[in-house]
């Protein structure tokens, strides 16, 4: 396993681009079964994650050709059916929580798929009962094999239905699309997601030929045609970094252009940041954060502690809480930070508690915050990351901490960040990878 060697209290300088966006990449990569001919997609980041998958794809059959740094040529026409019934295909799927987004093209395009329970960020339960019932509304069947302990799904022929979600899962609308663009008659699905995400993944099968509208809203119907054609398609930056180069900047008190950002498809997340006293000002499609040796943390209009809460689109992405909570740590004020998707994300807080951050952990869901107002710097300290986001959060922790801290099993950050310490070295910050 490697670590990262982080020397705190350097200022960032100068500017940098936000890779392509790992979320939308996971599911765009999994529509390219949909169709025989040749799908290519630009602006794919080098991260962990998304290279399984390209390899796990490459594994079924489909020809990858890479044509430039971040653009891949991706050709599904023959599947290697044997392969997918394999115990190799399964040992993959189960260590890539993306993976459960085959599901969905593989049942359109092959009537049958057989399915690992996926791994991913240990961070509480993330069940799956909205993909598997997406699929049985459609006309699937599924059943678990203990011999196998995997799921097989059978439904040769799909057909379109209303259904209702009963949550909003990204990944699961995105696995229920994909299955419905190839299913006979009109689907119509109701409490979809409509991350940016999902909406570049309805503009891509619509670009391959399928009739979805609605895009954009929760509202989705899907009309049904007999096949897909190839198409071209150009990721967004990854928000999540954005929110990351932000809350870096803003507790190293530095000034920093973040390039190419997608303001339009950030939606609440700036202002998230400017609650905490951040300023955050727009020029073109870069955002600047002026440095500051001071930011306060609004209260609400009644005089009442700030909440922030992670919410479906256009709400706040839960995956940015980590990274606000520890931005909060040096602000001036309190707030209630409070993570309503995921039960075990928050644990990680005793790494900043014994850093120095004043951190009431009140359950498995909230945490209050008390900011030091940058009168007094996190501590060094070592670390061990225990998810992609919680370790960016702890990256972001040891920035700004005095003296060397050390972060233990980085693949989790490489799974989600490209090349991390070589661009923030670039500037200004000292980390060192270590094996």
């Amino acid at each position: 396993m490697a670590s990262f060697i982080v020397e705190g209290g350097h200022k960032l300088h100068g500017s940098i681009t936000p890779q392509g966006a790992k979320n939308e990449a996971l599911q765009v990569l999994c529509a390219v079964l949909l169709t025989k001919e040749t799908v290519v997609i630009n602006n794919l980041p080098n991260i962990l994650d998304v290279n399984n998958l390209i390899d796990l794809l490459a594994s079924i059959g489909v020809r990858v050709e890479k044509l430039t740094k971040g653009t891949y040529a991706f050709t599904a026409r023959e599947l290697d059916t044997a392969y997918l019934r394999s115990a190799d295909f399964l040992k993959k799927c189960n260590k890539l929580r993306g993976s459960v987004m085959l599901i969905g093209p593989l049942l359109a395009r092959l009537g049958e798929v057989t399915y690992a329970k996926p791994g991913g960020d240990k961070i509480g339960r993330r069940r799956l009962d909205t993909h598997f019932q997406g699929m049985v509304n459609l006309g699937a069947t599924f059943k678990y094999d203990q011999e196998l302990l995997a799921y097989r799904f059978s439904g040769k022929h799909l057909r379109g239905c209303y259904m209702l979600l009963d949550e909003a899962s990204v990944t699961g609308t995105a696995n229920i699309i994909m299955a419905s663009v190839l299913a006979e008659g009109t689907t119509t699905i109701y409490n979809a997601a409509c991350e940016p995400y999902v909406q570049q993944l309805c503009r891509l099968l619509n670009n391959m030929g399928s009739k979805i509208s609605g895009v954009g809203s929760n509202l989705l119907t899907i009309e049904g045609v007999k096949e897909l054609h190839g198409a071209q398609h150009t990721l967004l930056p990854d928000m999540i970094e954005v929110g990351s180069f932000i809350g870096m900047a803003a507790i190293t008190g530095s000034e920093l252009r973040i390039c190419k950002v997608g303001y339009r498809d950030l939606g609440i997340i700036p202002d998230a940041f400017r609650r905490l006293g951040i300023r955050i000002d727009v020029d073109g499609d870069d955002i600047i954060i002026p440095a500051q040796e001071h930011y306060q943390i609004e209260s609400f209009l009644d005089g009442s502690i700030l909440t922030i809460a992670d919410a479906p689109w256009p709400g706040l992405t839960p995956d940015l809480l980590s990274v606000l909570l520890v931005v909060a740590t040096q602000a001036k004020g309190t707030v209630l930070i409070h993570q309503k998707m995921f039960e075990s994300r928050l644990f990680f807080v005793d790494k900043l508690i014994d850093m120095g951050a004043q951190i009431i952990l009140c359950d498995p869901h909230r945490a209050v915050v008390v900011g030091h107002d940058h009168q007094r710097q996190l501590k060094h300290h070592t670390m061990t990351s225990p998810d992609i986001r919680a370790g960016i959060a702890m990256l972001i922790a040891a920035m700004s901490a005095e003296g060397t801290s050390r972060i233990d099993h980085i693949d989790q950050i490489d799974r989600g960040y490209e090349d991390i310490e070589h661009r923030l070295n670039a500037i200004g910050a000292h980390i060192k990878r270590e094996k």
